[in-house]
C-alpha cells in the first residue's frame, strides 16, 4: 500500500533516469574544477549516449546560469543523436515568453517525437530576486497557457502576469497527446498548489524517509483539492559498489578535497540556493552523523558542493535495490539519479544495478505517445 494514493497505482515498473551535468556540476573530487569534466556539449552529450546505452529511461537536463549550456538548445542537439531516451527539459517559467515556449517545446516535441518531458522551474532569473508568490503565479499562468496551447484551438487568457486573446494553436500542438509530462520540485505552500492542480510528477529531494513522507503527503493532500493525484520521483545521487565498505570508502575519496568555504561558494551561486527544499537539505547534512549519513545508506556529504540535491545513496548492489524498493513501496514512480563523475557512475549503476529493475517510460504508461505521426500541423495534420 502506497503513502498516498498515485495515479499510477498498479504501475509495477519505475522510470530510472540519469542526469546531465549542464551546470557545471561533474567532479572527480567534489568542489574540485576539473577542465576535461566542464560542462561543453561533447561531454554532455557523451552522458546522454551513455544512458542511453545502458538503458536508463529518461535523463533530467537541468537549467541555470551556471557556466554551462542552455537547456532547450542542448536538448535539441540530442534529438538526433538519441532515439530512445526520453529528455527531462527544465523549463524556467517566464525565461521566455510563454506562447513562444509552447512552440518550442511542441517543435522539440515533434523532433523527438514524444521522448520529451518537462521540468517546471520557478525560481529567480539572473540578476533578479522575486517574491515568491509572483514566482509561482507566474508559472501557474506559463503553465496554464501551455497547457491550453496544447490541447486547444486557440489560446484565450487573462491573468495577473499574461493576457492573450484569439491566438491559433497550431504552430504549438505537440506531438504528443495532451503534450508532455509535467514534473514538478517545490515545498511551499504556493509550489504544492501549483504541483496539484497542473503537474503529473511531484519531485523529491533526498531526505530520510519519514520527512518524504510528509512531502507526499502533503503534496498529495494539494492534488486533492482538485481532485487530481499525482505520481512522485526522487531526484538523488548514488554510489554503489561491489560491497558497502568499497561503497563508503569512494564516498570519502571524493570528498577528500573540498575546502568547505569553496564548497560554499558552489552552492550560493546557485539561483535556488536560498529556496525552502535547499534548507532542508542543509538541515540533512545538521543532523548526520560524523561520517555524513543521515539514514544507514542516505550520505549528506554530497551537499557540502552543490546546491540542490545534496546527497546520495550509498552501499552494495543488494542493499541499493532494496532502498529502491522500499522507495517504491512508499509509492515512488521515477527516479532521477546521478553520480561523480556522471559518465563513470552512470557505468557503475547501469552495470551493477539496473539489470535487476523493471523500468518503464512514464509518457508511454500515460499513453501520451502516438503509434504513428499525429496529426497536427508539425506531424501528419493537413498544412494551413
Amino acid at each position: 500500500m502506497t503513502i498516498v494514493p498515485v495515479t499510477s497505482e498498479h504501475l509495477d515498473a519505475a522510470e530510472v533516469s540519469w542526469f546531465s551535468a549542464l551546470c557545471s556540476d561533474d567532479y572527480q573530487f567534489l568542489g574540485v574544477p576539473d577542465g576535461a569534466l566542464r560542462s561543453s556539449w561533447d561531454h554532455c552529450s557523451a552522458i546522454v549516449k551513455e544512458a542511453e546505452a545502458q538503458g536508463f529511461r529518461n535523463i533530467l537536463c537541468p537549467s541555470s546560469y551556471q557556466v554551462g549550456q542552455d537547456t532547450l538548445s542542448f536538448v535539441a542537439g540530442c534529438a538526433p543523436i538519441t532515439d530512445k531516451i526520453n529528455m527531462l527539459a527544465a523549463v524556467r517559467c517566464g525565461e521566455m515568453q510563454p506562447i513562444m515556449l509552447a512552440r518550442t517545446i511542441a517543435t522539440l516535441d515533434h523532433m523527438m517525437k514524444g521522448r520529451l518531458t518537462v521540468n517546471i522551474i520557478s525560481s529567480d532569473f539572473p540578476g533578479e530576486k522575486a517574491d515568491s508568490s509572483f514566482r509561482y503565479q507566474r508559472s501557474r499562468e506559463v503553465v496554464e497557457i501551455l497547457k491550453q496551447s496544447w490541447t486547444q484551438d486557440e489560446i484565450n487568457y487573462q491573468g495577473q502576469v499574461y493576457n492573450f486573446s484569439g491566438l491559433t494553436t497550431d504552430p504549438a500542438k505537440p506531438y504528443q497527446t495532451g503534450g508532455p509530462l509535467l514534473y514538478f520540485g517545490g515545498y511551499s505552500p504556493d509550489a504544492l498548489d501549483l504541483c496539484g492542480q497542473h503537474c503529473d510528477v511531484y519531485l523529491m529531494w533526498p531526505e530520510p524517509k519519514d520527512q518524504i513522507a510528509e512531502r507526499m503527503k502533503a503534496a498529495n493532500a494539494a492534488a486533492e483539492r482538485y481532485n487530481r493525484t499525482l505520481d512522485y520521483g526522487l531526484r538523488v545521487h548514488v554510489i554503489v559498489r561491489d560491497t558497502e565498505q568499497e561503497a563508503r570508502e569512494y564516498a570519502r575519496y571524493i570528498a577528500s578535497k573540498l575546502d568547505d568555504e569553496y564548497g560554499q561558494a558552489i552552492r550560493e551561486r546557485a539561483l535556488d540556493s536560498t529556496s525552502l527544499g535547499v534548507s532542508h537539505q542543509a538541515k540533512n547534512r545538521e543532523l548526520a552523523d560524523l561520517d555524513g549519513y543521515v539514514e544507514p545508506h542516505l550520505w549528506t556529504g554530497v551537499g557540502r558542493a552543490r546546491s540542490g540535491c545534496g546527497a546520495a545513496l550509498v552501499g552494495s548492489t543488494d542493499q541499493i535495490l532494496s532502498e529502491l524498493e522500499a522507495y517504491q513501496k512508499m509509492g515512488i514512480r521515477a527516479f532521477i539519479l546521478s553520480g561523480y563523475p556522471h559518465m563513470e557512475e552512470c557505468k557503475h549503476f547501469g552495470s551493477k544495478v539496473l539489470p535487476h529493475l523493471k523500468t518503464c517510460s512514464l509518457p508511454h504508461e500515460y499513453g501520451r505517445v502516438p503509434s504513428t505521426t499525429p496529426n497536427t500541423p508539425l506531424g501528419a495534420g493537413e498544412r494551413r
